[in-house]
């Protein structure tokens, strides 16, 4: 993955709140919406994500655009631009659109009428809009379909009947070794000479009950560029549970990266508390080298300690500021609420504004019961933009409150004008 650290701007300018999809930069951005457009379209026009296919910011934008009453235009104008950003805007645009936005609907049917990335617009608006929104395209798209292209698979092609279905899955090839007993596999492994079939041997493995004389021949099998395990070799070691921690707290002091973190893995999942410095060590190493993507794991394994891990919640406060990983956000603050829950209310109240589904979720369950929150829950339950999930969520916790807390509580969506948390 192309590190992009020394790209983003600091993690308490609202330029770096928005990069990050942070609930703040939202609530801050509606102080200033004219001053904050560039900034918004900007982040459409290029991928800030650290992982394109986790981290969340579609929602995070139209919320912005729409919120902040910022004209679409600028956002459909990305649609002829290179086919990434018009990727990144189409997902925006047909939010927009559920959301009402005739404009926005608009304009990705005209780039599906005109457009260069027509098809890849087309089949993400059958995958999100109802049927009638896009089932009229259907002469347009015959028209625009070139004969000897890739055939198109999947709707609306499907529908339309320009494809007879989706392909057949292929039929389970044999997996090699799958056949031999588990002795046999451990006695591959074990072999140097075998080293061509390990890759095999280990995938047989991991489908099977765990095999505790795998633990010893782990060390042994280093990859060639020492730094990724064979595949499916974390997987067949954390199937041996805690007889795996002996083994595990050597590894984690390898110099080998691919057996340390493997190590690492099994302490966070099975290690006892005499593993917690090694686990906060680990988070440590990720912060000086701000290595984002991982961290999540050693701050859950934290987590089932409670307080006897407190060393770590200075290290997991700045990952949670700091991480433009979003997706792993939502890890650092369960481990927060396990290990330092004091003022993280104002933590949750933010969230109920951010990126990530599984934060907001968090935020829903535990935001405390104050006006403002009320509101927001309203807004999420309302919006239909939001995933099912939050929308359900909110909803319910709503519902549990008592008509004078605002259980009946009912509003239109958030506008600008509601005072920032700071």
């Amino acid at each position: 993955m192309t590190q992009r650290r020394f790209e983003y701007a600091p993690a308490g300018t609202l330029v770096g709140l928005v990069q990050r999809g942070r609930g703040l930069g939202a609530r801050m951005a509606a102080e200033a919406p004219e001053a904050v457009a560039e900034l918004v379209y900007g982040c459409i026009r290029r991928d800030w994500r650290w992982d394109g296919q986790v981290d969340d910011r579609h929602l995070y934008l139209a919320r912005l655009v729409r919120d902040l009453e910022l004209p679409v235009g600028p956002v459909a104008g990305l649609l002829a631009a290179g086919e990434d950003a018009c990727r990144r805007a189409t997902r925006v645009l047909e939010l927009l659109a559920l959301d009402g936005s005739a404009e926005a609907r608009e304009a990705l049917r005209a780039h599906v009428r005109d457009g260069e990335h027509w098809r890849a617009v087309l089949e993400s608006v059958a995958d999100a809009w109802p049927v009638g929104w896009w089932d009229d395209l259907a002469a347009v798209a015959r028209e625009r379909l070139e004969p000897g292209t890739e055939e198109p698979w999947g709707e609306p092609w499907v529908r339309w009947g320009l494809v007879v279905a989706r392909p057949e899955p292929q039929r389970r090839r044999p997996v090699p070794c799958e056949g031999e007993t588990s002795a046999r596999l451990l006695e591959l492994l074990a072999d140097p000479a075998e080293s061509g079939r390990w890759r095999e041997a280990v995938r047989a493995l991991a489908g099977r009950e765990p095999e505790p004389g795998l633990s010893p021949l782990v060390p042994s099998l280093g990859p060639a560029d020492g730094e990724y395990p064979l595949p499916l070799l974390s997987r067949a070691v954390l199937e041996l549970g805690v007889a795996a921690v002996p083994a595990a707290r050597e590894w984690a002091a390898a110099d080998a990266p691919w057996l340390a973190g493997l190590g690492h893995e099994v302490l966070a999942r099975y290690g006892a508390v005499q593993d917690v410095p090694v686990l906060v060590a680990e988070l440590e190493r990720a912060w000086v080298e701000q290595q984002w993507c991982g961290p999540d794991g050693p701050a859950l394994g934290l987590a089932r300690f409670g307080a006897e891990a407190e060393g770590a919640v200075s290290l997991l406060r700045r990952f949670w500021l700091w991480t433009p990983h979003s997706y792993e956000r939502a890890a650092y603050l369960e481990a927060l609420a396990a290990i330092g829950p004091a003022g993280l209310a104002e933590t949750y109240v933010e969230c109920l504004w951010g990126c990530e589904e599984n934060e907001r979720l968090l935020a829903v369950a535990h935001a405390p019961d104050r006006p403002e929150v009320r509101e927001r829950l309203a807004y999420l339950r309302d919006d239909p933009m939001e995933e099912p999930a939050v929308r359900a969520a909110a909803g319910e916790r709503l519902a549990a409150l008592s008509p004078e807390q605002g259980g009946s509580l009912k509003t239109g969506p958030y506008r600008p004008g509601m005072r920032p948390l700071r």
